[in-house]
């Protein structure tokens, strides 16, 4: 069962869909269902050898063809039916496979994977926002160990976003430019919070950040989304996103978790002039051995804490060494 119900309080829907409850659990490897089914073996969602591979999600939050809500709604209590698409993107076949290691090709074919969902499931007409993401490492509770991240396609622009659109076109209205282009223009100009860029992407520590490691990805120039790329942003954006991984795993010589979410224009049309694209990596770790959790001030109040200055952290992944091709 699934379904949206609006939480009259903060104005936004929240999804309930408990039949994620029986979703797959940290399989071991030789049942894994993102692998590439062996001959004789056990059966999985790819029944063949692949590069990359986009499908359905088994156990989505969202469906094309979603079931009537469980429950009735009230003028207090909205509920709605909860429609969308959920799909998976397999980065490898790979079990083991860590992207830090794989080449700059590897990446160049997943950033044009991600443009091609954008456009495809942004085309239908009950979609308003399709949102890019990973979840990687035990840490931040992913369940499947194989290299993937996921597309979530919602009937909305979810609450995080439409925020931060709201300040971009406030920004825009008065002084004429996108908020993000003001923020990259001054973080560039200042530099100490710069931790690599090439022509078309700069990565940063904001002046802002609520995580220790958090990076952001922005456009150097106005691009709304992925609608906007050629294909010299294809292979830059494919360029710094190697490259902001390598850093991460080498910062202290294991696989970095993290949360990353993919910010651009919403599919409905709206916010062309101040949707601008962009990338935020939300690590969990403060130290190599310690962990950030979201505890009350930041659950309970919604302010964080950063126990770090974004100045000296900046610094810190500007010193590690990569390798480029």
């Amino acid at each position: 069962m699934s379904e949206l119900r609006w939480d009259p309080v903060s104005r936004e829907w929240v999804i309930t869909a408990t039949h994620r409850q029986n979703r797959t659990f940290k399989p071991p490897k030789d049942y894994c269902p993102l692998c590439p089914t062996k001959e004789g073996g056990f059966p999985t969602e790819v029944p063949e050898d692949y590069d990359l591979v986009v499908f359905q999600n088994k156990f989505p939050s969202l469906q094309a063809n979603p079931p009537e809500p469980d429950i009735g709604g009230s003028v207090l209590y909205p509920v709605d039916k909860a429609e969308g698409i959920c799909e998976v993107v397999l980065f490898t076949p790979e079990h083991n496979g860590i992207m830090s290691r794989e080449p700059l090709s590897r990446y160049v074919k997943l950033v044009k994977v991600w443009q091609d969902r954008y456009q495809e499931l942004g085309s239908k007409d009950f979609i308003d926002y399709v949102f890019i993401f990973e979840n990687k490492g035990e840490e931040v509770g992913v369940t499947l160990e194989h290299p993937h991240g996921q597309i979530y396609a919602y009937p909305f622009i979810p609450p995080k976003i439409k925020r931060e659109l709201d300040s971009s076109r406030d920004h825009y209205e008065k002084e004429g430019e996108c908020l993000f282009c003001s923020l990259i223009a001054e973080e560039i100009a200042d530099g100490r919070r710069v931790v690599t860029s090439n022509d078309s992407f700069t990565a940063i520590v904001p002046f802002f950040a609520r995580y220790t490691y958090e990076v952001h990805i922005y456009a150097n120039n106005h691009l709304s989304s992925f609608n906007d790329f050629c294909a010299r942003e294809i292979e830059d954006l494919a360029e710094i996103l190697r490259t902001v991984i390598q850093k991460y795993d080498n910062l202290f010589g294991f696989v970095f978790p993290y949360i990353m979410a993919i910010h651009q224009q919403p599919t409905d049309g709206s916010g062309e002039e101040y949707s601008h694209f962009h990338i935020e990596f939300y690590p969990p770790y403060r130290t190599k051995d310690k962990l950030k959790y979201l505890a009350g001030s930041e659950a309970g109040a919604g302010a964080y804490i950063n126990n770090s200055l974004p100045e000296d952290k900046a610094a810190e992944l500007r010193k590690i060494e990569v390798v480029k091709e």
